[in-house]
Protein backbone atom coordinates (compact mmCIF):
# COMPACT_ATOMS: atom_id res chain seq x y z
CA UNK A 1 0.00 0.00 0.00
CA UNK A 2 0.92 3.70 -1.13
CA UNK A 3 1.57 5.97 1.56
CA UNK A 4 -0.04 8.81 1.49
CA UNK A 5 1.77 12.48 0.93
CA UNK A 6 0.85 13.21 4.35
CA UNK A 7 2.30 10.17 5.57
CA UNK A 8 5.42 10.67 3.10
CA UNK A 9 6.20 14.51 4.03
CA UNK A 10 5.73 13.13 8.08
CA UNK A 11 8.06 10.53 7.44
CA UNK A 12 10.65 12.44 5.72
CA UNK A 13 10.57 14.83 8.43
CA UNK A 14 7.88 17.48 7.98
CA UNK A 15 5.99 18.89 10.90
CA UNK A 16 2.59 19.37 10.40
CA UNK A 17 2.99 23.04 10.75
CA UNK A 18 5.24 22.80 7.74
CA UNK A 19 3.08 21.05 5.73
CA UNK A 20 0.11 23.81 6.56
CA UNK A 21 2.60 26.37 5.01
CA UNK A 22 3.28 23.98 1.90
CA UNK A 23 -0.37 24.26 1.23
CA UNK A 24 -0.68 27.93 1.35
CA UNK A 25 1.85 28.16 -1.10
CA UNK A 26 0.13 27.45 -4.16
CA UNK A 27 0.44 30.68 -5.87
CA UNK A 28 4.14 30.28 -5.96
CA UNK A 29 6.50 28.68 -9.12
CA UNK A 30 7.45 26.17 -5.81
CA UNK A 31 5.14 25.10 -2.56
CA UNK A 32 8.29 24.94 0.12
CA UNK A 33 8.82 28.87 1.51
CA UNK A 34 12.34 30.60 1.68
CA UNK A 35 13.80 32.31 4.35
CA UNK A 36 15.53 35.51 3.84
CA UNK A 37 18.00 36.09 7.43
CA UNK A 38 19.07 40.14 7.43
CA UNK A 39 21.96 40.63 10.08
CA UNK A 40 22.81 44.43 10.80
CA UNK A 41 25.91 45.05 12.20
CA UNK A 42 26.09 47.16 15.25
CA UNK A 43 22.22 48.16 15.18
CA UNK A 44 21.37 49.40 18.48
CA UNK A 45 18.39 48.79 20.25
CA UNK A 46 17.02 52.47 19.41
CA UNK A 47 18.33 52.90 16.13
CA UNK A 48 15.19 51.80 13.99
CA UNK A 49 11.78 53.74 13.80
CA UNK A 50 9.72 50.94 14.65
CA UNK A 51 11.55 50.79 17.82
CA UNK A 52 11.35 54.36 19.15
CA UNK A 53 13.91 56.52 16.59
CA UNK A 54 13.20 59.62 15.74
CA UNK A 55 15.96 60.61 14.41
CA UNK A 56 16.92 57.64 11.47
CA UNK A 57 14.43 57.24 8.92
CA UNK A 58 13.47 53.46 8.17
CA UNK A 59 9.85 53.25 6.83
CA UNK A 60 11.23 50.14 4.76
CA UNK A 61 11.52 47.80 8.09
CA UNK A 62 9.01 49.75 10.04
CA UNK A 63 6.75 48.79 7.43
CA UNK A 64 7.95 45.11 7.81
CA UNK A 65 7.20 45.41 11.31
CA UNK A 66 3.67 46.47 10.97
CA UNK A 67 3.43 43.83 8.46
CA UNK A 68 4.22 41.08 11.08
CA UNK A 69 6.02 40.67 14.78
CA UNK A 70 8.25 42.90 16.24
CA UNK A 71 10.06 41.43 19.55
CA UNK A 72 11.15 43.09 22.66
CA UNK A 73 12.91 40.91 24.10
CA UNK A 74 15.22 39.05 21.71
CA UNK A 75 18.80 39.02 22.20
CA UNK A 76 22.04 38.24 20.60
CA UNK A 77 24.06 34.91 21.62
CA UNK A 78 26.92 37.63 22.38
CA UNK A 79 27.95 41.26 22.32
CA UNK A 80 29.96 40.91 20.03
CA UNK A 81 30.08 40.11 16.36
CA UNK A 82 32.40 36.97 15.59
CA UNK A 83 30.07 34.90 18.52
CA UNK A 84 26.75 35.84 17.64
CA UNK A 85 27.41 34.78 13.81
CA UNK A 86 28.38 31.84 15.68
CA UNK A 87 25.32 30.75 17.11
CA UNK A 88 23.47 31.76 14.06
CA UNK A 89 25.37 29.51 12.05
CA UNK A 90 25.35 26.64 14.41
CA UNK A 91 22.48 26.52 16.59
CA UNK A 92 24.67 26.29 19.25
CA UNK A 93 26.43 28.64 22.35
CA UNK A 94 29.53 30.05 20.31
CA UNK A 95 31.60 28.74 23.30
CA UNK A 96 31.48 25.02 22.41
CA UNK A 97 34.01 25.84 19.72
CA UNK A 98 36.71 27.51 21.90
CA UNK A 99 37.88 30.78 23.90
CA UNK A 100 38.09 32.62 21.02
CA UNK A 101 34.38 32.44 19.69
CA UNK A 102 33.91 34.53 23.12
CA UNK A 103 34.74 37.81 21.17
CA UNK A 104 35.60 38.93 17.37
CA UNK A 105 38.54 36.88 16.24
CA UNK A 106 41.27 38.92 14.87
CA UNK A 107 42.67 39.56 11.75
CA UNK A 108 46.24 40.00 13.35
CA UNK A 109 45.86 36.83 15.98
CA UNK A 110 43.43 34.50 14.61
CA UNK A 111 44.17 34.99 10.67
CA UNK A 112 44.55 31.39 10.25
CA UNK A 113 41.47 30.26 12.61
CA UNK A 114 37.80 30.48 12.23
CA UNK A 115 34.72 28.32 12.67
CA UNK A 116 35.54 24.76 12.42
CA UNK A 117 34.86 23.24 8.97
CA UNK A 118 33.04 19.83 10.57
CA UNK A 119 30.64 22.66 12.36
CA UNK A 120 27.26 21.61 10.74
CA UNK A 121 25.85 24.81 9.74
CA UNK A 122 22.10 25.74 8.97
CA UNK A 123 23.01 26.25 5.18
CA UNK A 124 24.38 22.97 5.32
CA UNK A 125 21.12 21.73 7.24
CA UNK A 126 18.79 22.96 4.16
CA UNK A 127 20.92 22.31 1.62
CA UNK A 128 20.39 18.95 2.04
CA UNK A 129 16.83 19.81 1.53
CA UNK A 130 16.84 21.17 -1.38
CA UNK A 131 16.95 24.35 -0.65
CA UNK A 132 19.53 27.00 -2.30
CA UNK A 133 21.80 28.81 0.02
CA UNK A 134 23.32 31.99 -0.90
CA UNK A 135 25.29 34.80 1.85
CA UNK A 136 26.34 38.08 0.50
CA UNK A 137 28.16 40.42 3.26
CA UNK A 138 29.97 39.77 6.46
CA UNK A 139 30.85 36.35 7.40
CA UNK A 140 33.69 37.29 10.52
CA UNK A 141 33.74 33.59 11.18
CA UNK A 142 37.07 33.04 8.87
CA UNK A 143 39.70 35.29 6.98
CA UNK A 144 40.10 32.87 4.24
CA UNK A 145 39.75 29.80 2.21
CA UNK A 146 39.05 27.39 3.61
CA UNK A 147 37.44 28.73 6.14
CA UNK A 148 35.17 30.64 3.93
CA UNK A 149 30.97 30.14 3.71
CA UNK A 150 31.44 28.39 0.23
CA UNK A 151 33.15 25.65 2.51
CA UNK A 152 30.83 25.67 5.29
CA UNK A 153 26.95 25.17 3.23
CA UNK A 154 26.58 28.02 1.05
CA UNK A 155 25.94 27.45 -2.79
CA UNK A 156 27.65 31.22 -3.26
CA UNK A 157 29.29 33.90 -1.15
CA UNK A 158 30.24 36.96 -1.87
CA UNK A 159 31.45 39.54 0.96
CA UNK A 160 34.32 39.57 3.48
CA UNK A 161 35.89 37.39 5.44
CA UNK A 162 36.80 40.22 7.97
CA UNK A 163 34.71 42.14 10.74
CA UNK A 164 35.42 45.58 9.56
CA UNK A 165 36.56 46.61 6.01
CA UNK A 166 36.42 50.32 4.45
CA UNK A 167 33.15 50.39 3.45
CA UNK A 168 34.04 51.85 -0.07
CA UNK A 169 37.28 50.19 -0.93
CA UNK A 170 37.07 46.90 0.95
CA UNK A 171 40.51 46.96 2.50
CA UNK A 172 40.29 45.88 6.52
CA UNK A 173 41.95 46.80 9.29
CA UNK A 174 45.21 45.53 8.63
CA UNK A 175 45.62 46.82 4.79
CA UNK A 176 44.73 43.49 3.16
CA UNK A 177 41.90 42.96 0.13
CA UNK A 178 38.70 41.67 1.43
CA UNK A 179 36.24 41.20 -0.61
CA UNK A 180 35.58 37.31 -1.96
CA UNK A 181 33.60 35.12 -4.35
CA UNK A 182 33.03 31.76 -2.56
CA UNK A 183 36.81 30.67 -2.74
CA UNK A 184 38.29 33.45 -5.29
CA UNK A 185 39.13 37.09 -3.92
CA UNK A 186 37.59 39.38 -6.36
CA UNK A 187 37.78 43.03 -5.61
CA UNK A 188 34.25 45.00 -6.38
CA UNK A 189 33.55 48.30 -6.75
CA UNK A 190 30.81 50.21 -4.82
CA UNK A 191 29.83 51.00 -1.64
CA UNK A 192 29.28 47.81 1.01
CA UNK A 193 25.38 48.08 1.25
CA UNK A 194 24.45 48.43 -1.94
CA UNK A 195 26.55 45.53 -3.33
CA UNK A 196 25.00 43.21 -0.76
CA UNK A 197 21.99 43.66 -1.68
CA UNK A 198 22.51 43.84 -5.32
CA UNK A 199 23.63 40.58 -5.04
CA UNK A 200 20.72 39.17 -2.74
CA UNK A 201 18.16 40.73 -5.22
CA UNK A 202 20.44 38.39 -8.03
CA UNK A 203 20.21 35.51 -5.92
CA UNK A 204 16.09 35.78 -5.42
CA UNK A 205 15.99 36.29 -8.83
CA UNK A 206 18.07 33.29 -10.11
CA UNK A 207 16.58 30.55 -7.73
CA UNK A 208 12.69 32.24 -7.74
CA UNK A 209 11.49 28.77 -8.77
CA UNK A 210 13.46 26.44 -5.97
CA UNK A 211 13.08 27.26 -1.64
CA UNK A 212 15.73 29.42 -1.20
CA UNK A 213 17.82 30.64 2.22
CA UNK A 214 19.14 33.75 1.88
CA UNK A 215 21.66 34.96 4.78
CA UNK A 216 22.07 39.04 4.19
CA UNK A 217 24.65 40.56 6.54
CA UNK A 218 25.09 43.91 5.81
CA UNK A 219 28.61 45.54 7.43
CA UNK A 220 26.89 48.22 7.96
CA UNK A 221 26.69 49.85 10.92
CA UNK A 222 30.26 49.19 11.72
CA UNK A 223 32.91 50.90 12.23
CA UNK A 224 34.97 52.76 9.57
CA UNK A 225 31.61 55.25 9.78
CA UNK A 226 30.77 55.30 6.58
CA UNK A 227 27.51 56.69 5.01
CA UNK A 228 27.25 55.91 0.80
CA UNK A 229 28.57 59.98 0.54
CA UNK A 230 31.07 59.82 3.16
CA UNK A 231 34.83 59.53 1.74
CA UNK A 232 36.53 55.83 1.61
CA UNK A 233 39.43 55.83 3.90
CA UNK A 234 41.84 52.83 3.42
CA UNK A 235 43.86 51.46 0.99
CA UNK A 236 45.61 48.61 0.83
CA UNK A 237 49.39 47.61 2.31
CA UNK A 238 48.58 50.17 5.05
CA UNK A 239 48.46 49.43 8.84
CA UNK A 240 44.85 51.09 10.26
CA UNK A 241 44.87 49.28 14.08
CA UNK A 242 45.49 52.56 15.09
CA UNK A 243 42.90 54.34 13.04
CA UNK A 244 40.26 52.34 11.82
CA UNK A 245 37.37 54.31 13.06
CA UNK A 246 37.19 56.30 9.05
CA UNK A 247 37.29 60.10 8.32
CA UNK A 248 34.86 61.77 10.91
CA UNK A 249 34.86 65.58 11.20
CA UNK A 250 33.71 65.72 14.73
CA UNK A 251 34.12 62.82 16.55
CA UNK A 252 32.20 64.15 19.38
CA UNK A 253 29.25 63.42 16.77
CA UNK A 254 29.46 60.00 14.73
CA UNK A 255 25.50 59.72 14.41
CA UNK A 256 24.87 61.52 11.11
CA UNK A 257 27.29 59.15 9.60
CA UNK A 258 25.43 56.43 11.08
CA UNK A 259 22.23 57.51 10.19
CA UNK A 260 23.27 57.64 6.15
CA UNK A 261 24.42 54.09 7.09
CA UNK A 262 21.35 53.10 8.31
CA UNK A 263 18.80 54.89 6.06
CA UNK A 264 20.73 53.03 2.91
CA UNK A 265 20.19 49.55 4.60
CA UNK A 266 16.46 50.51 4.96
CA UNK A 267 16.57 51.60 1.46
CA UNK A 268 18.51 48.20 0.18
CA UNK A 269 15.70 46.22 2.35
CA UNK A 270 12.86 48.27 0.37
CA UNK A 271 14.71 46.94 -2.52
CA UNK A 272 14.71 42.88 -1.52
CA UNK A 273 11.07 43.88 -0.90
CA UNK A 274 9.83 44.73 -3.95
CA UNK A 275 11.63 42.01 -5.49
CA UNK A 276 9.90 39.44 -3.62
CA UNK A 277 6.59 41.14 -4.62
CA UNK A 278 7.01 41.59 -8.21
CA UNK A 279 8.32 37.78 -8.21
CA UNK A 280 5.01 36.95 -6.59
CA UNK A 281 7.47 35.49 -3.65
CA UNK A 282 6.55 37.43 -0.50
CA UNK A 283 3.75 35.32 0.50
CA UNK A 284 6.04 32.39 0.48
CA UNK A 285 9.22 33.80 1.72
CA UNK A 286 9.84 34.36 5.84
CA UNK A 287 12.08 37.72 6.66
CA UNK A 288 14.00 38.21 9.30
CA UNK A 289 16.02 41.77 10.68
CA UNK A 290 18.02 41.65 13.59
CA UNK A 291 21.50 42.67 14.61
CA UNK A 292 24.91 40.77 15.70
CA UNK A 293 24.88 43.26 18.95
CA UNK A 294 23.82 46.09 20.52
CA UNK A 295 25.10 49.59 19.40
CA UNK A 296 28.23 51.75 20.78
CA UNK A 297 27.33 54.68 22.66
CA UNK A 298 30.47 55.39 22.52
CA UNK A 299 33.96 54.10 21.31
CA UNK A 300 36.79 54.38 23.89
CA UNK A 301 37.73 57.56 25.15
CA UNK A 302 37.09 59.32 21.10
CA UNK A 303 34.36 58.64 19.72
CA UNK A 304 30.56 59.63 21.06
CA UNK A 305 27.38 59.94 20.10
CA UNK A 306 26.97 57.03 18.22
CA UNK A 307 24.35 54.67 18.01
CA UNK A 308 21.13 53.90 20.30
CA UNK A 309 20.49 51.66 22.81
CA UNK A 310 16.87 53.23 23.94
CA UNK A 311 16.31 52.90 27.22
CA UNK A 312 19.39 50.15 28.23
CA UNK A 313 22.23 50.24 30.26
CA UNK A 314 25.48 49.31 28.15
CA UNK A 315 26.59 48.89 24.71
CA UNK A 316 28.28 46.64 22.23
CA UNK A 317 30.83 44.24 24.46
CA UNK A 318 29.19 44.24 27.78
CA UNK A 319 26.72 41.82 29.02
CA UNK A 320 24.34 44.42 30.51
CA UNK A 321 20.82 44.67 28.16
CA UNK A 322 22.13 47.74 25.59
CA UNK A 323 24.98 44.63 24.87
CA UNK A 324 23.12 42.00 23.66
CA UNK A 325 18.76 43.14 23.78
CA UNK A 326 18.81 44.11 19.89
CA UNK A 327 15.39 44.49 18.03
CA UNK A 328 14.24 41.24 15.66
CA UNK A 329 11.41 41.62 13.32
CA UNK A 330 9.75 38.57 11.76
CA UNK A 331 7.28 38.88 8.49
CA UNK A 332 5.77 36.52 6.36
CA UNK A 333 2.43 38.26 4.80
CA UNK A 334 -0.63 36.54 5.52
CA UNK A 335 0.63 34.22 8.13
CA UNK A 336 2.26 35.62 10.76
CA UNK A 337 -0.04 38.00 12.63
CA UNK A 338 0.24 41.51 11.36
CA UNK A 339 1.41 44.18 14.12
CA UNK A 340 1.61 41.50 16.31
CA UNK A 341 4.36 42.63 19.27
CA UNK A 342 6.12 39.73 21.34
CA UNK A 343 7.78 39.85 24.64
CA UNK A 344 9.00 36.11 24.35
CA UNK A 345 12.41 35.95 25.14
CA UNK A 346 14.54 34.50 22.11
CA UNK A 347 18.50 34.10 21.09
CA UNK A 348 20.20 34.36 17.71
CA UNK A 349 20.81 30.69 18.55
CA UNK A 350 17.29 29.70 17.79
CA UNK A 351 17.34 30.50 14.40
CA UNK A 352 18.86 27.25 13.22
CA UNK A 353 15.86 24.89 14.80
CA UNK A 354 13.25 27.70 14.01
CA UNK A 355 14.61 27.31 9.99
CA UNK A 356 14.99 23.99 9.93
CA UNK A 357 11.39 23.35 11.22
CA UNK A 358 9.94 26.05 9.04
CA UNK A 359 11.16 24.46 5.96
CA UNK A 360 9.40 20.99 7.20
CA UNK A 361 12.71 19.09 8.11
CA UNK A 362 14.10 18.34 11.60
CA UNK A 363 17.68 18.05 12.69
CA UNK A 364 19.97 15.07 12.09
CA UNK A 365 20.43 12.11 14.42
CA UNK A 366 23.11 12.91 16.32
CA UNK A 367 23.42 16.68 16.18
CA UNK A 368 22.35 18.36 19.59
CA UNK A 369 21.76 21.98 19.21
CA UNK A 370 20.95 24.74 22.57
CA UNK A 371 18.67 26.75 20.68
CA UNK A 372 15.34 25.83 20.30
CA UNK A 373 12.28 26.64 17.64
CA UNK A 374 10.10 29.51 18.16
CA UNK A 375 7.78 27.91 15.28
CA UNK A 376 5.17 27.53 17.30
CA UNK A 377 4.95 31.29 18.87
CA UNK A 378 5.37 32.72 15.41
CA UNK A 379 2.78 30.92 14.17
CA UNK A 380 0.33 29.91 17.00
CA UNK A 381 1.19 32.32 19.64
CA UNK A 382 2.46 29.50 21.93
CA UNK A 383 4.47 30.57 24.99
CA UNK A 384 8.22 29.34 24.59
CA UNK A 385 9.29 27.03 27.69
CA UNK A 386 11.05 28.71 30.36
CA UNK A 387 14.80 28.19 30.58
CA UNK A 388 17.80 30.20 31.13
CA UNK A 389 20.32 31.45 28.93
CA UNK A 390 24.04 33.17 29.85
CA UNK A 391 26.63 35.10 28.01
CA UNK A 392 30.01 35.29 29.15
CA UNK A 393 32.75 37.39 27.32
CA UNK A 394 35.96 36.88 29.37
CA UNK A 395 35.24 37.69 33.16
CA UNK A 396 32.20 39.69 32.19
CA UNK A 397 29.17 37.02 32.69
CA UNK A 398 25.35 36.89 32.78
CA UNK A 399 22.55 34.78 32.87
CA UNK A 400 18.75 35.43 32.85
CA UNK A 401 16.02 33.47 33.94
CA UNK A 402 12.34 34.88 33.85
CA UNK A 403 11.77 38.02 34.86
CA UNK A 404 15.28 37.74 36.80
CA UNK A 405 18.76 38.34 35.75
CA UNK A 406 22.38 38.49 37.29
CA UNK A 407 25.28 40.20 36.34
CA UNK A 408 28.88 38.53 37.52
CA UNK A 409 31.67 41.06 35.98
CA UNK A 410 34.99 40.86 36.89
CA UNK A 411 35.85 41.02 40.80
CA UNK A 412 32.70 43.07 41.83
CA UNK A 413 29.62 42.54 43.79
CA UNK A 414 26.98 40.30 42.39
CA UNK A 415 24.33 42.46 40.59
CA UNK A 416 20.56 41.30 40.36
CA UNK A 417 18.05 43.06 38.51
CA UNK A 418 14.18 42.66 37.93
CA UNK A 419 13.72 43.15 34.41
CA UNK A 420 10.15 43.66 34.55
CA UNK A 421 10.14 46.32 36.39
CA UNK A 422 13.78 47.68 35.92
CA UNK A 423 14.81 47.54 32.32
CA UNK A 424 17.28 49.64 32.41
CA UNK A 425 19.44 47.75 35.36
CA UNK A 426 19.57 50.24 38.02
CA UNK A 427 18.97 49.14 41.31
CA UNK A 428 20.84 45.91 42.42
CA UNK A 429 18.81 43.78 44.24
CA UNK A 430 21.28 41.26 45.49
CA UNK A 431 21.78 42.51 48.78
CA UNK A 432 17.88 41.95 49.18
CA UNK A 433 17.74 38.03 47.50
CA UNK A 434 20.84 36.16 48.37
CA UNK A 435 19.07 32.92 47.97
CA UNK A 436 18.13 33.64 44.60
CA UNK A 437 21.64 35.11 43.90
CA UNK A 438 23.05 31.81 45.10
CA UNK A 439 20.94 29.30 42.74
CA UNK A 440 21.49 31.56 39.64
CA UNK A 441 25.65 31.66 40.50
CA UNK A 442 25.20 27.75 40.69
CA UNK A 443 23.15 27.93 37.77
CA UNK A 444 25.40 29.83 35.25
CA UNK A 445 28.61 28.14 36.40
CA UNK A 446 27.23 24.53 35.46
CA UNK A 447 26.33 25.98 31.95
CA UNK A 448 29.81 27.40 32.07
CA UNK A 449 31.62 24.58 32.85
CA UNK A 450 29.21 22.28 30.05
CA UNK A 451 29.94 25.19 26.79
CA UNK A 452 33.38 25.44 27.85
CA UNK A 453 34.78 21.83 28.40
CA UNK A 454 37.11 22.08 25.56
CA UNK A 455 39.08 25.14 26.56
Amino acid sequence: MQPSRRQFLKKIGLSSLGFALLACGHKQAHARPSIIFIMIDDLGYGDLGCYGSRFNRTPNIDQLANDGILFTDYHSNGPMCTPTRAALITGKYQHRFGRKFEGAISGKTDYDDGLPLDAFTIAEALKQTGYATGMYGKWHLGYHPPLLPANQGFDEFIGLGSGDGDHHTHIDRLGREDWWRNNQLEMEAGYSTNLITSHSIDFIKAHQQEPFFLYVAHLSIHFPWQGPTDPPHRVKGIDYANDKWGIIPDRNNIRPHVKAMIESIDRGVGKIIRTLKELHLDENTLVVITSDNGGYIHYSDSHFNISSNGPLRGQKTEVYEGGHRVPFIACLPGKLQAGARSDALVMTMDMFPTFLEFAGSEPPPGLSLDGISILPHLFRQQALPERAVCWKIDDHRAIRKGKWKLCLIEERSPELYNLSTDLAEMRNLAPENPELVSRLTAEYFAWEKDVTSNY
